[in-house]
């Protein structure tokens, strides 16, 4: 299995973040070269630059879903020179989410590959690929735009977790705009003393106050800002200022009384412009088997936000799962324990393999569904 640490090293070594989307656009192109060479039918979609590509047993359909990403995270020049140490795989990506690519990969080539020595070939695989490249960024032409037309009963997300935990629930992110405008007079000066972009940070750090530092028993939650951006008025004065926040919630919180509530402690506005779901995974006959087959795993919580949360969205069950990487994600030091990598890929195939087309989906000739993906 060391293929798998083989073709992560290759991926690691573009430079995938978004302020270089011609490397994201490389890199896709590498794995549409992974795939034609061992004779994948796959698409490769392409929704406002953002590429993702799906391999899939039929048009539209898969019992199973495996999803990860390719997209990073920005990191210096040497962070893209993958490097083992100690049973450890280091460089930007080896964490988040490059193996989980490169274990989808060679997942899929290896059963497909076992199928067509019994005379099958993909439409009998009991599961698909998605590689999304927008995941770092909100996943919103990725994961949203692709997940809207796959018909699947289990999805897998590969971008959390450990061996021993497969995550069952996430936060919800309410996605709000913070916008403060103040009385200029006719001598140039803010009317109290301080400027839009003053009262903004004032209210930014009141929201956190009031969020994240008054629940210390709720550690999982948290406040993203944004950059502001600010307007000066004819007489030079910072007089407008606004800021995105992502706020990741719980689904024990009362997102209309806690806005309510801070609304009254702020100079600012609060405009709320998107509220997605927390992600619940369901109980579900997939995620028996695989407790059954990975005996020492349990369920648990992730504190983190992925592509996960939009499962619930289009009905779709699901986990995030993954290798053992000691939360180093996003960090220097990121890196991914490579037995956990072997390990992972191990219960994943037996998993599949035990898994069969359910008769629902069967029922469905790939030949005769004509509606496209996009």
């Amino acid at each position: 299995m060391i293929e798998i640490i083989d073709l992560t090293k290759n991926l690691v070594q573009f430079k995938t973040m978004h302020s270089k989307p011609d490397e994201i656009h490389r890199c896709a192109a590498f794995i549409e070269q992974y795939l034609n060479f061992w004779d994948v039918t796959y698409r490769r979609l392409d929704y406002h630059n953002a590429p993702a590509i799906l391999a899939l047993p039929r048009h539209g359909i898969a019992p199973l879903l495996l999803m990860s990403h390719i997209d990073v995270v920005d990191a210096p020049d040497e962070l893209f020179r993958p490097v083992m140490q100690e049973g450890k795989l280091y460089g930007r990506g080896c964490f988040d989410d490059k193996y989980a690519v490169a274990l989808s990969l060679v997942l899929l080539k290896n059963n497909l590959q076992l199928l067509r020595k019994q005379g099958r070939g993909q439409k009998e695989l009991p599961f698909g690929i998605l590689i999304t490249s927008d995941e770092e960024i909100g996943g919103f032409n990725g994961a949203k735009k692709t997940l809207v037309d796959i018909q699947t009963d289990f999805c897998i997300v590969l971008d959390g977790g450990d061996i021993e935990k497969i995550v069952v629930k996430e936060k919800g992110v309410a996605r709000v705009k913070l916008l403060c405008r103040i009385d200029v007079n006719s001598e140039s000066k803010p009317r109290q003393g301080k400027n839009a972009v003053e009262k903004l940070m004032d209210d930014i750090d009141t929201c956190e106050t009031y969020f994240v530092r008054s629940a210390p028993v709720n550690p999982h939650r948290k406040i993203v800002s944004n950059p502001i951006r600010s307007e000066k008025s004819r007489h030079g004065v910072l007089e407008y200022a606004e800021a995105h926040l992502e706020i990741r919630y719980m689904e024990t919180d009362d997102l209309e009384k806690m806005f309510s509530a801070m609304q009254k402690e702020l100079h600012s506005e609060i405009v709320i412009e998107d509220v997605e779901p927390v992600f619940p995974g369901g109980e579900s006959e997939y995620l028996k088997i695989l407790l059954e087959i990975s005996k020492k795993t349990r369920i648990g919580f992730e504190d983190g936000a992925n592509d996960s949360r939009f499962l619930s969205q289009f009905g779709i069950k699901g986990i995030v799962w993954g290798a053992d990487g000691n939360r180093s994600q996003h960090t220097l030091n990121e890196h991914v324990d490579i037995e956990s990598v072997y390990e992972l890929y191990a219960l994943l195939d037996a998993f599949i393999k035990r898994c069969e087309w359910p008769e629902d989906l069967l029922k469905y000739d790939p030949i005769t569904i004509q509606e496209p993906l996009i």
